[in-house]
């Protein structure tokens, strides 16, 4: 298991040039590494992230030494908010304080969202001549009732964690400050599940995002069925039988 962490506390977890090649090496490792099953995003200080950093966005940042990189690779930026990019793997977000913003919109790739009780949410780049680019126009409205995505899109407003939770927007809220703790035990539970059936799995449910059910069906057939020529398929029903924690590896 891999944690993510935001970790720019005295601007609100706003994401530099910096943070944002970082999270775009931190998901190739997730993805790159056969040793972690499971990931959690999480944000440093009691906040999860408020997003691009709007003092940043418009100033001259060629001086700045990450620069390059994204000049390098025009669609970093992009792969770094997990727009151009998803993780074959879980991700399970930990949600305290404020998601705001960018930080709204990455937790719309996550797979499992956890917030404390107190946590703020909110698309709030109407109120400032701005556009949602992280993908919110497209994946909210298929994520949430109508009325709520167009709700948030179009007012900007911030939305409490219990608001968030009963239009599906997070899965579970938690006391303040546990939100890391059931992320991470949650992660735990994915880790211990066979990584190839977990990958087909997410894999599919993806798949289907734009697909209709015919089309989906096949394509689950497609992921699926391979699942049962591995290594960890015989592992699972032995160890059920012989009444042990099986022992996946991947194969």
């Amino acid at each position: 298991m891999l944690v993510v962490t935001f970790n720019r506390p005295e601007a609100r977890n706003a994401w530099s040039l910096e943070m944002m090649a970082r999270m775009h090496d931190a998901w190739m490792e997730v993805d790159g590494d056969d040793d972690i099953r499971c990931a959690v995003l999480t944000g440093a200080g009691g906040t999860f992230s408020a997003g691009a950093d709007l003092k940043l966005m418009h100033s001259d940042q060629s001086a700045n030494p990450w620069h390059a990189r994204f000049r390098e690779d025009p669609e970093l930026h992009w792969k770094a908010m997990l727009r151009h990019y998803r993780l074959k793997k879980p991700l399970v977000a930990a949600v305290e304080g404020f998601a705001l913003g960018g930080g709204t919109e990455i937790l719309q790739t996550t797979d499992i969202r956890v917030a404390g009780e107190s946590a703020v949410f909110g698309l709030t780049e109407a109120k400032y001549g701005l556009f949602p680019l992280g993908g919110s126009t497209v994946r909210l409205r298929r994520q949430v009732p109508f009325t709520f995505a167009m709700d948030m899109l179009l007012t900007g407003r911030r939305v409490g964690a219990e608001e968030a939770l009963r239009n599906g927007l997070i899965g579970r809220v938690v006391p303040d400050g546990t939100a890391l703790d059931t992320a991470l035990q949650i992660a735990e539970m994915i880790a211990d599940n066979g990584p190839i059936a977990v990958q087909a799995i997410k894999a599919a449910v993806i798949a289907a995002e734009s697909l209709n059910e015919e089309d989906g069906l096949a394509k689950e057939l497609e992921l699926g069925q391979p699942v049962f020529s591995s290594t960890d398929a015989r592992e699972g029903p032995k160890a059920f039988a012989e009444r042990r924690k099986p022992a996946f590896t991947g194969r």
